[in-house]
């Protein structure tokens, strides 16, 4: 198994995790906690892989992602009550999330030798959408477009591992070093309350 399934793996579980947790604040049946674990893991890989037109999705093709994602949901069904003692556990889910999807979409991009700006993009749309649609089906406002810095430290994240490669950095060491740096700049905007200015 390479390094870059294991990372796909570890974000998959993280936000199928943060799904669940999300699905059952609303209180939503077994059925509803399921759909929106897959809607959060698999949401920005497969809006991504038809922009790319790299069809069938990946998920379609990997039969090991919905397994991830039914145990991650059953999982936290089960032993979401002990979980839900730490206050933070659905924010570091989602920033975990949120950093190994983006570094998979930027190397996804780097595959099919797009430009960096598109790389930087691929990985935003794999880290943040998965999150916009479930937040759109549980009637959010969608965490991406609220005041919070979300999307903005998935871009910066995927520019920092663009620049660790060009100077040649071990492709592993720059995809752990920008994956600490999203969840750590995730947990500092939350921390201080950051916010990018708003005109209005």
């Amino acid at each position: 198994m390479s390094f870059l399934s294991i990372i796909d793996i570890l974000g998959t579980f993280a936000f199928a995790v943060s799904g669940a947790f999300s699905a059952m604040e609303k209180k939503l049946d077994p059925f509803g906690v399921i759909i929106l674990s897959f809607v959060t893991a698999i949401g920005g890989g497969t809006l991504r892989d038809v922009l790319i037109g790299d069809t069938p999705v990946s998920w379609l093709r990997n039969g090991t992602t919905t397994i991830v994602i039914i145990a991650a949901a059953i999982g936290t069904m089960f032993f979401g009550n002990y979980l839900k003692r730490f206050t933070s556990t659905l924010f570091l889910f989602d920033a975990f999330g949120l950093g190994l999807f983006t570094l998979i979409g930027v190397e996804k991009g780097l595959e099919l030798q797009f430009s960096p700006g598109i790389c930087v993009a691929l990985g935003t749309i794999t880290g943040s959408f998965g999150g916009v649609i479930r937040d759109v089906l549980l009637n959010n406002v969608p965490l991406v477009f609220r005041k919070e810095i979300y999307a903005s430290v998935s871009i910066l994240g995927g520019i920092l591992y663009l620049l660790l490669l060009k100077v040649d950095m071990f492709s592993p060491f720059a995809t752990i070093i920008a994956i600490v740096f999203i969840v750590v700049f995730r947990i500092v905007v939350v921390r201080y309350k950051l916010a990018l200015p708003r005109f209005y």
